[in-house]
C-alpha cells in the first residue's frame, strides 16, 4: 500500500495542495481529457449524477455541461471549499463530506456515477467499487479515472510506494470483484511522454 493511500496522510495531503491543484491538475489531466472521457457516457439532461472524490470540482464542471442534477463528495474539506467556491453559492452542485467506501447515499441513488483522479487513494478500491454498485441504478454506468501502471521497473517501485497504480488486467480484476460487467478501458495522455491516465467504464448488472 502506498504513502498516501492512508485517509489521514491523504487529507493531510490535499491540505496543501489544494492551494495549488488547479493550476498543477491540467498537466496531467486537462480539459480536452476530461470532455474525451465524459464523451464516453451517455449523461442525459436531468440524470442524476454523482462526482466522488470531486476535489476543487474540476470534473464536476465538466458535469454540469450535460446535467443539472450533479452532487460532489470527497473527504478533503480543503479541495470542497474550493470547489463549493465554485459552484455551492450558487446552489449549482450539492456537495457531501465523505468516504467512498462508505458513501451516504441510498440504493440505486444516481444515474451514472464519475470518479476522476480518486481511486489511487482509496485503501481499497474494491470496496469503494461495491459501494458505486450500490448506489447507481441497475443497467447504469461508472466511469473511474487513475492514473495507468508506469512500464518502467524502477518508476513503477517509486509510484507504487506513493499510491495505487494500475493496468487494465488490475482493473478489470478490480471492476470484476466488485460486481460489475460490461467493463472497457481507455488510455488518455496529454502529450507522448506525460503521465497515462488510464478510464475504465463498466455497467452495474
Amino acid at each position: 500500500m502506498g504513502v498516501l493511500e492512508n485517509k489521514a496522510r491523504a487529507r493531510l495531503f490535499y491540505k496543501y495542495l489544494s492551494k495549488v491543484y488547479d493550476r498543477v491538475n491540467p498537466f496531467i489531466w486537462n480539459e480536452e481529457m476530461r470532455d474525451e472521457a465524459l464523451e464516453m457516457l451517455d449523461i442525459q439532461q436531468g440524470d442524476r449524477v454523482l462526482d466522488v472524490g470531486c476535489g476543487t470540482g474540476f470534473g464536476t464542471e465538466g458535469l454540469l455541461h450535460y446535467t443539472d442534477d450533479v452532487h460532489g463528495l470527497d473527504q478533503s474539506i480543503h479541495q470542497m471549499q474550493k470547489a463549493w467556491e465554485k459552484f455551492g453559492k450558487n446552489d449549482e452542485v450539492r456537495f457531501y463530506r465523505g468516504d467512498a467506501e462508505r458513501l451516504p447515499f441510498a440504493d440505486d441513488a444516481f444515474d451514472v456515477i464519475w470518479s476522476s483522479g480518486s481511486i489511487e487513494y482509496w485503501p481499497n478500491p474494491v470496496t469503494a467499487l461495491e459501494e458505486f454498485r450500490r448506489v447507481v441504478k441497475p443497467g447504469n454506468k461508472v466511469l473511474v479515472v487513475g492514473p495507468d501502471d508506469p512500464k518502467s521497473g524502477v518508476f513503477q517501485k517509486l509510484a507504487d510506494a506513493i499510491m495505487l497504480f494500475y493496468d487494465e488486467e488490475e482493473a478489470d480484476r478490480m471492476f470484476e470483484a466488485a460486481g460489475f460487467v460490461d467493463i472497457e478501458h481507455h488510455i488518455l495522455q496529454r502529450q507522448p511522454g506525460s503521465p497515462r491516465a488510464i478510464v475504465t467504464i463498466a455497467r452495474a448488472p
